[in-house]
């Protein structure tokens, strides 16, 4: 375990497929076999623990927190404070009947939604939580999370074309255009941060943030990349909103226009996928964002777990500020905003921390 000068807990060295594998006694040189089993579990734990915050963020936290934004009474007759709305939602969407329309491209129809959920899944497989909480450490950690969250995009345009839909068509070239403009600032950002880390790898990247920045007074700063470069902070949190289609980046499924883009054709267990597809990928961005900028699992007293789960629950309600507070682009003013603007400022960004870092080399 790395130990961080701020705040106690940094990274756990050891994977949790590799705690699972000596709490279960498979010793010092476990199988193929009890790899595979350590890591199903390992897998297993996390995906349990992203499903359940997708699903109640999905149809109870949105709804009370658009009730407190609008200064109205939300979900509260099922359940304490209407948390059986959870419950009571699964079963009416899932029971719904799953209707086809005529003529889609049935394998890129069933493939869609797929895509959009376990892109994110796969995500999490390289996220360092704290206090042991990682599946897996790559040397390409950085490099994976955006790979595999990209799949996502490919997912909405396969369900908007083979939905035989000129609406949802409209949601999937949208969404295309979205992640053109939006997916290269954002590498381009995280990349001025492994400049720094000198790194891809997610573990090394948390480590390089243990130390204190600066001292004011009884008040230590951590050298979080959100302090040492705050600019590359917003720019990356930006180009996350529009990542995730949170106001005001929401064109690809704007119910004002194109009814609900992608979505418009889906019923029952796809119309989930996608729902909670949606909530995950906010997670995941609020994982990485944690990971890269925040420090990871790192901050004082309570373990590392908690402090990742505290971060990235801020940026999920940071996303349903912005959705409830800003009006919508249009889809030519989000286009100009993302290549004559969030374009520029990343490469200056970029240029500027590769300055930086080569001068304190020297």
């Amino acid at each position: 375990m790395v130990t961080g000068v701020f705040g106690g807990p940094g990274v756990a060295l050891r994977t949790l497929p590799a705690t699972i594998e000596r709490a279960l006694g498979f010793g010092p040189d476990p199988g193929p076999v009890e790899q595979f089993a350590a890591g199903l579990v390992g897998a297993a734990f996390v995906c349990s623990v992203v499903l359940a915050l997708a699903a109640v963020t999905g149809p109870w936290a949105k709804r009370k927190l658009f009730a407190d934004f609008t200064d109205r009474i939300a979900v509260n007759r099922h359940g304490p404070y209407g948390l059986l709305i959870i419950a009571a939602d699964v079963v009416r969407l899932i029971s719904k009947e799953l209707i086809i329309p005529e003529q889609v491209d049935r394998p890129a129809y069933d493939l869609g939604p797929l895509l959009v959920t376990f892109s994110a899944l796969l995500g999490f497989a390289v996220i360092p939580m704290g206090s042991g909480v990682q599946i897996a450490d790559p040397e390409t950690g950085l490099a994976y999370v955006f790979a595999v969250a990209s799949l996502a995009t490919l997912g909405l345009v396969l369900a908007g074309y083979a939905s035989n839909n000129k609406f949802s068509l409209l949601g999937g070239l949208r969404a295309i255009a979205m992640s053109i403009a939006y997916e290269i600032p954002l590498v381009v950002t995280g990349v001025s941060v492994v400049l720094f880390a000198g790194t891809l790898q997610l573990s090394g990247i948390v480590a390089a943030q243990q130390a204190v920045l600066l001292t004011l007074g009884p008040v230590a700063v951590p050298s979080w990349y959100a302090f040492v470069n705050p600019f590359a902070f917003v720019l990356f949190v930006v180009a996350s909103l529009a990542e995730v289609g949170r106001n005001p980046f929401d064109t690809a499924e704007a119910p004002t226009e194109i009814v609900a883009g992608v979505q418009t054709e889906y019923s029952s267990v796809y119309f989930v996928l996608l729902y909670l597809g949606e909530f995950l990928h906010i997670f995941l961005s609020g994982a990485v964002i944690t990971t890269i900028f925040l420090g990871g699992p790192a901050g004082p007293v309570l373990p590392g777990f908690v402090w990742f789960m505290l971060k990235m629950w801020s940026f999920f309600l940071f996303t349903q500020w912005a959705r409830y507070s800003f009006p919508r682009f249009r889809i030519d003013q989000l286009i100009g905003v993302g290549w004559k603007g969030m374009l520029v400022a990343s490469f200056a960004n970029l240029v500027l921390t590769a300055v930086i870092v080569g001068t304190l080399i020297a």
